[in-house]
């Protein structure tokens, strides 16, 4: 914590208010909180491979209708929904436990309801009991992630040097597509290897159990890294206090709504776009696009690759040219390129066209990917900071992020017109526009509440001798 002169933007900073961080716990910190971001996305991408399966498996009667497919997405909607309420646990209890204790809870959650949906009885056994155990593995999972992501997010902003948050905040992202990827490639080497009715009777269970050891790999490096370093100033200066949990929840929202409506608008945005790709493309190929669900998936894994390869670059220019600027481009190509990205989808002659229309959509959604984790949790202090993202995050997420898969097969079921999920994008970035506007710019900049953070001893160095020319230039 730092003084009230500080606060307000004195830049006369000492060496004791200046923290260096430990490259070895930095490390750590990147490994044990990217493994979470990896799960979440592994069941996610899992789940939505599987949708058409699934919908076979959990609702047969309706299936051949498109009704079991709209209830499939309905389920995965339902988990989004609780989002919120992990949030509104989870985020204030991060504020007061402490951020690696609540992420930890968070993945044993996670992995727990992604291994019972592998080992879940199907419709054939239980009858509609099988779609409401279905519905209650996947709310465990959605609760879970309430906490999760932004959790991540929260811990390696206050691990990182002010000057390299963005660069280490890609980290995330690049565990998020690496779960999403592997969830791809697993699924679709069931899909080449077994037949539709292995693939019914027990084919698609193999990839939720297969979450079981990598939670466990999960769990062991969550156990590994430290708490926090803004946290534990947070704790140190507030030995003898304690806030209930109205008071929690009245400086946490009430206070802070402004930055939570800027939260919640990007976050708007961006998971329009990310769920149209991950959750709801499989599925727009299958029915729309006459592509077969491998083609498909190997579509998408190719555009995830080349994510992969480029979110820490961008990531990394965030801190150089500020995050704003790599957000507008991100909204100007939702504006104008979603209607020509789902033209090339539908009408293109063979697959190198299509992949152009799908690396267009991933263009979008790597601007918000790479420079999201730097800048939601620089909008809030230090007191409030987890639980503030964490609501206002998963408030938009479950709104607008999950629902997008139901939305857009509904709207294209209901209005038999396949362009909806374009004029849908185009929606997301007018808003991302909107947003920006009153978005601060956060690269480079400490964190509110907190004093800098550097790299090593010679920028702290280098800050202290700025700041002495800087008062005796006042004197």
């Amino acid at each position: 914590m730092i003084s009230a002169s500080h606060a307000a933007g004195d830049t006369h900073w000492t060496r004791d208010q200046i923290r260096v961080s430990d490259p070895e716990a930095l490390q750590r910190s990147i490994a044990g909180t990217a493994i979470g971001n990896f799960m979440e996305w592994y069941d996610f991408g899992v789940y939505g491979f599987l949708a058409t399966t699934i919908a076979q498996v959990f609702y047969p009667g309706d299936s051949a209708s498109g009704v079991g497919l709209i209830a499939t997405f309905g389920t995965l909607a339902a988990a989004f929904a609780v989002r919120p309420l992990g949030g509104f646990v989870f985020g204030p209890l991060g504020d007061r436990i402490g951020r690696k204790r609540v992420l930890i809870m968070t993945i044993l959650l996670m992995t727990m309801a992604t291994t019972v949906s592998g080992i879940l009885p199907d419709h054939g056994r239980i009858g509609g009991w099988a779609s409401i155990l279905l519905i209650i593995t996947r709310l465990a999972q959605g609760f879970s992630t309430g906490g999760e992501y932004v959790g991540a997010m929260t811990y390696i902003g206050e691990h990182a040097p002010d000057r390299r948050r963005g660069r280490l905040g890609g980290f995330l992202p690049l565990g998020t597509l690496s779960g999403y990827l592997v969830a791809a490639v697993l699924v679709s080497l069931l899909k080449v290897r077994l037949s539709v009715d292995e693939m019914l009777s027990w084919g698609w269970r193999v990839p939720f159990l297969v979450g079981a050891p990598f939670g466990v790999v999960a769990l062991y490096l969550r156990m590994r890294i430290d708490e926090s370093p803004a946290f534990e100033a947070m704790r140190e200066m507030q030995k003898e206090s304690s806030s209930g949990g109205w008071q929690q929840f009245k400086h946490t929202v009430v206070q802070q709504w402004r930055p939570l409506l800027v939260c919640m608008g990007l976050v708007m945005t961006f998971n329009i776009t990310s769920y149209m790709l991950t959750g709801y493309l499989p599925t727009y190929f299958k029915e729309v696009g006459r592509i077969g669900g491998t083609a498909g998936l190997m579509l998408i894994g190719v555009v995830l690759l080349a994510m992969m390869s480029a979110v820490v670059f961008v990531a990394t220019l965030s801190d150089r040219i500020g995050v704003k600027p790599i957000m507008r481009i991100g909204c100007g190509l939702l504006i104008v390129g979603s209607v020509p990205a789902f033209l090339l989808i539908r009408l293109g002659n063979g697959y190198p066209v299509i992949l152009v229309g799908v690396s267009l959509i991933g263009m979008m959604m790597l601007c918000f990917y790479a420079t999201e984790p730097a800048t939601l949790p620089a909008l809030f202090p230090t007191p409030v900071r987890y639980g503030a993202v964490a609501i206002g995050y998963n408030i938009s997420v479950s709104a607008f992020g999950g629902t997008t898969p139901l939305i857009a097969e509904s709207l294209v079921y209901g209005l038999h017109n396949v362009m909806v999920p374009a004029y849908m994008l185009m929606v997301a970035g007018v808003i991302g526009l909107v947003t920006l506007l009153f978005t601060p710019e956060v690269a480079g900049q400490r964190l509110p509440g907190s004093g800098p953070s550097v790299a090593n001893e010679e920028e702290a160095r280098a800050l202290t001798e700025r700041a002495d020319i800087h008062g005796r230039g006042h004197a």
